[in-house]
């Protein structure tokens, strides 16, 4: 994924979505549209999520997970693929499968 090449906001699918150890959720993002966000910009962010039925939610990342191994920026920008652990705020409902997330903003 080149990111000279792409423009607009970043939009992720999630792949996978699994309740964390301590505390969050871990959630496997795929990018599959707009730019290719740096990884200092998505740890710490605020991303809207959008179920495949309308519902809304906001939800912060937190941190990597490193169930895949070290999150690398050259590899993110390679596969696309980025595993987070996220946070929803607000009494957000859990995100699960088909969930897109838009951002980060």
């Amino acid at each position: 994924m080149s990111s000279d090449k792409q423009t607009g906001t970043p939009e992720f699918r999630v792949i996978d979505a699994l309740d964390a150890p301590h505390f969050g959720q871990i959630l496997k993002l795929r990018l599959v549209s707009g730019r290719t966000p740096s990884l200092r910009e998505i740890k710490g962010s605020r991303f809207k999520a959008m179920s495949p039925d309308g519902q809304e939610a906001t939800v912060r990342v937190v941190a990597f997970s490193l169930i895949g191994g070290k999150t690398s920026q050259a590899r993110f920008a390679r596969t696309g693929r980025v595993d987070v652990v996220a946070m929803g705020e607000n009494g957000a409902p859990s995100v699960s499968l088909r969930w897109i997330l838009t951002g980060p903003a």
